[in-house]
């Protein structure tokens, strides 16, 4: 490679375009959600007020919508974790990211089954979500301790296995609300011990 060939940085893309995707994104997370995996490009396009060119412009395959789809989501959650740190005391903090938390399984119970579709299967996209999500809880349960909020053998993966738990053992549509009442169990059984 000659000396003065210069790597050329990639584009940001134009705020239009940004704001394109994210608009498809919700819409898509909408649609999967009532219709499944087989829910139609053009009406999710058409519902982001976007042209079909622009959702696979963006999108090129069924495979790639749903995928964006859930890494937005993960994202979303292992962002919340600062936001509420930066705004909340440590326990409302870990309470707050608790309940979004069960949100976030709601959305990823709905679209297992398209990410299930994916070509290879999903291992790869969930490896690299539990990575972000570890994260996030290990950082709010340990302000959590340091605040005196929370026990210090407290595992903070074991805050996660009980909610994952209940939405596997969901045998109704009301187990976002036991699971959120869960929550409120696992922070008081947290706290330390008089």
């Amino acid at each position: 490679m000659p000396a003065n060939t210069q790597k050329i940085a990639p584009r940001k893309p134009r705020i239009d375009a940004q704001r394109n995707r994210e608009r498809i994104l919700e819409v898509a997370k909408e649609a999967f959600t009532r219709s499944g995996a087989n829910a139609s490009l053009d009406d999710i396009a058409k519902d982001a007020s976007v042209g079909a060119g622009t959702l696979y412009r963006h999108f090129p395959t069924r495979d790639a919508l749903i995928e964006a789809v859930y890494r937005t989501e993960v994202e979303r959650v292992a962002a919340a974790e600062k936001k509420f740190s930066a705004n909340l005391p440590p326990i409302e903090a870990l309470r707050a990211w608790m309940l979004l938390f069960v949100d976030y399984i709601a959305t990823k119970q709905i679209i297992g089954p398209a990410l299930n579709s994916l070509v290879g299967g999903p291992s790869k996209l969930y490896e690299g979500s539990r990575t972000q999500i570890k994260g996030a809880i290990d950082s709010l349960v340990k302000r959590a301790v340091k605040s005196g909020d929370i026990r210090k053998d407290l595992e903070p993966f074991d805050l996660l296995r009980a909610l994952i738990g209940v939405s596997h053992v969901a045998s109704g549509p009301d187990w976002q609300q036991s699971a959120r009442r869960l929550v409120d169990i696992l922070i008081t059984g947290s706290r330390p011990i008089e």
